[in-house]
């Protein structure tokens, strides 16, 4: 593949606003397209905003009217703000695409950054992103007095956790020795190209995600690089780290067409 760069877009008082992000991706992607530049990453924080893939249901949504901005990657509702590293990397596949590797790539780029700072992550089968795991079931505390069998948050449709206090927001999920998810993954591939890309908790607000359900999960939760590590990190320190694993990880990569199945008659 061609060699990748990396454009740091603003961050802190220079944070980029959704739009702006949003309209600089696609008139990079055409340029991609038209093999004018290369492989390319766009790297940034936005101001506070929730954005909404396809696949997002209307109950997943914030209760309280905050505007969300619908989108055209995969996936479902997440927040963009302050204290989280987001990345778009636009490149060029071979088609037919294999979405899932160039995911799983991502992921490893990811997995391998939390790890230099001393955090073990993982994938979760049938759950993007790069996750934190929680104990065992059988092992974690009772919530509101209930054995975990009860969760209702699994046996009970009507039940809402944004209407039932901070004992089952998603940012508690630590407290709950839940599985919760440190970045988010949603993207998508037009012409051979991809945009969107993933979103990494560095040191955020978590409480901005108890008004939705973050990725449509009503089980696990979120957390942050500082959360789990137990002190102060900024995106400063992060940045170097994750374009060094991203350069490795997609400059390295063996990219191969997906594979098609034939029918057998």
């Amino acid at each position: 593949m061609s060699e990748l760069r990396f454009v740091r877009m603003g961050f802190g008082a220079e944070a980029v606003e959704y739009q702006q992000a949003w309209d600089e991706q696609r008139r990079v992607h055409a340029a991609r397209f038209a093999d004018e530049i290369s492989d390319t990453v766009l790297l940034l924080e936005h101001p506070p905003v929730y954005t909404a893939g396809r696949r997002t249901a209307d109950n997943e949504r914030p209760l309280d009217g905050t505007p969300v901005i619908d989108v055209d990657r995969g996936g479902k509702i997440t927040w963009h703000g302050p204290g989280q590293l987001v990345g778009y990397p636009i490149q060029k596949l071979p088609r037919p695409v294999d979405v899932v590797a160039h995911v799983r790539r991502l992921e490893d780029a990811l997995i391998r950054t939390c790890a230099e700072f001393g955090l073990e992550t993982t994938r979760v089968e049938g759950r993007s992103g790069v996750w934190v795991l929680g104990d065992p079931v059988e092992q974690r505390p009772a919530i509101g007095g209930l054995a975990l069998d009860f969760d209702p948050r699994l046996t009970d449709e009507e039940f809402d956790a944004r209407l039932n206090g901070p004992e089952y927001a998603p940012s508690n999920a630590g407290q709950r020795r839940e599985d919760r998810k440190i970045a988010a993954i949603g993207i998508r591939v037009a012409k051979g190209v991809t945009m969107h890309g993933f979103s990494l908790n560095v040191n955020p607000d978590n409480k901005w995600f108890d008004r939705i359900i973050p990725c449509g999960i009503r089980d696990a939760g979120v957390s942050s690089l500082a959360n789990e590590l137990g002190r102060d990190i900024t995106i400063d320190e992060v940045l170097p780290v994750v374009e060094r694993h991203l350069k490795d990880v997609l400059e390295n990569a063996e990219l191969k067409p997906r594979e098609i199945e034939k029918a057998t008659v």
